[in-house]
């Protein structure tokens, strides 16, 4: 008998904490400390903070509004299709969590003891403390007041010897207009010919730098990386594996593409990029390796016309794949990526079902993923090129093919991998420091 009241009671005590009101302090401040506060601080690009409890009651209904709409947290990814480091979205139990607290009339619950609630971490100058170089606009541009622009500048790096690097940090002048970067790599000079015939700062780009990013597949394998990452809000400094390292050879330009956004208000930007070299010998090299199709059209009407392409790795380089960044334009809808191995076993690396240009990122696996030799990275884009596409910037429809212009399209994939039989001890350990 003792035993079956027991068992009542565990159902009883199981029941009411199924129905018991979410609270802030023991439900909704874990998720505003892990996924919201990185951009909803003092000084950080969000346009209110969530520091305190009231914050949050106070901004309650703009949260139940982004959420319901799943416009926030702006992490893309689909789950269950790629694992990746540094993951700032919610589940689904997450988001009902928050939102029935919402519905529960926002009850703050029991103190909670002092300290177990951190306020926000400090906007940080360098987050891995202070860099070995910075590369810097030369001047500072008047970013317009009421229109989105996508500017390129070329930023020299000063470096007199080539060059490992472990880490790089964007550090945006002027978060308040800064809403994304990409950092390209020219060594040909092509960006500062663009630069010179431009009156202004640096020159206009949208889809890329104006010069040509590697498109030739497995021409480009072998050759230097074309990018070195980049930043959206919310994103974290990360260091690549201990032995791997981006390769930067001296005399190289770092050219920065800066998508800025009318704030409503004059302001200037003058965004920094930290260099972090390699302490320690580097024995694989990561490189940008594209995925793409350049050749496709897309018909106007159509709003699931999908274009493919894939990427086999070579005969005796196996690979491993560190990140993975997908890339499209206004048209794109959905994008996919995928390895098949050479033992038909297939793995999702990255799936996002609805593509946001103005969110676009860097995503760093939580492991490495095997690329054995044979396997082939296949991507597939889907585009929508039809008036219902509030994003469609051609009006009347037209077909859509591959550029670098607002109203051009692309379909690419970069893979952030190394090779494992690429043995780059001597010379690592010849520049590192």
């Amino acid at each position: 008998m003792s035993c079956l009241r027991a068992l009542l009671l565990l159902a009883t005590l199981a029941c009411f904490q199924a129905f018991a009101q979410p609270t802030y302090n023991a439900d909704v401040a874990p998720l505003v400390q892990g996924k919201c506060q990185r951009c909803h601080r003092p000084g950080d690009i969000a346009p209110f903070e969530l520091a305190t409890y009231k914050d949050a009651v106070t901004w309650s209904e703009d949260i139940k509004r982004v959420l319901e709409a799943r416009l926030m947290p702006p992490w893309k990814p689909v789950p269950g299709h790629g694992e990746f480091a540094d993951n700032f979205g919610l589940s689904d139990e997450e988001r009902k969590r928050f939102l029935d607290w919402i519905a529960a009339g926002t009850p703050e619950g029991d103190p909670v003891p002092e300290g177990s609630i951190t306020p926000p971490a400090e906007v940080s100058e360098w987050e891995l403390g202070t860099p070995d170089a910075v590369a810097t606009m030369p001047e500072a541009y008047d970013v317009p007041r009421l229109k989105d622009v996508y500017r390129c500048f070329v930023l020299p790096t000063g470096l007199t010897e080539d060059k490992f690097i472990e880490a790089v940090q964007i550090k945006p002048g002027n978060k308040q207009v800064v809403h994304h970067v990409i950092l390209f790599l020219d060594s040909t000079g092509q960006a500062e010919k663009f630069d010179a015939a431009d009156p202004d700062p640096g020159y206009t780009c949208y889809g890329g730098p104006g010069f040509d990013i590697g498109t030739g597949g497995l021409a480009t394998l072998l050759d230097l990386s074309s990018s070195l990452g980049g930043w959206v809000p919310g994103s974290r400094t990360q260091r690549l594996p201990e032995g791997v390292g981006l390769f930067l050879k001296s005399g190289t330009r770092i050219v920065m593409q800066v998508h800025y956004f009318p704030a409503g208000r004059p302001g200037s930007d003058q965004t920094k990029v930290g260099l972090y070299f390699s302490r320690k010998p580097v024995e694989r090299r990561m490189r940008y390796i594209p995925i793409v199709n350049s050749t496709f059209k897309i018909p106007p009407g159509r709003n699931d016309y999908e274009v493919k392409a894939s990427l086999t790795i070579p005969p005796l380089l196996d690979a491993k794949a560190i990140q993975i960044v997908p890339h499209m334009h206004l048209l794109g809808r959905k994008i996919a990526i995928e390895v098949e191995r050479r033992d038909k076993s297939k793995e999702d690396l990255i799936y996002i079902d609805d593509w946001d240009f103005n969110w676009q990122n860097f995503y760093t696996f939580a492991k490495q993923v095997p690329l054995p030799s044979g396997s082939t990275i296949r991507l597939t884009c889907t585009f929508d090129n039809t008036a219902e596409n509030p994003k469609n910037p051609s009006n009347p429809l037209k077909t859509v093919g591959w550029g670098e212009g607002t109203e051009d399209e692309m379909c690419i994939g970069f893979a952030g991998i190394t090779f494992d039989r690429e043995n780059l001890l001597p010379f690592s350990s010849r520049i590192a420091k």
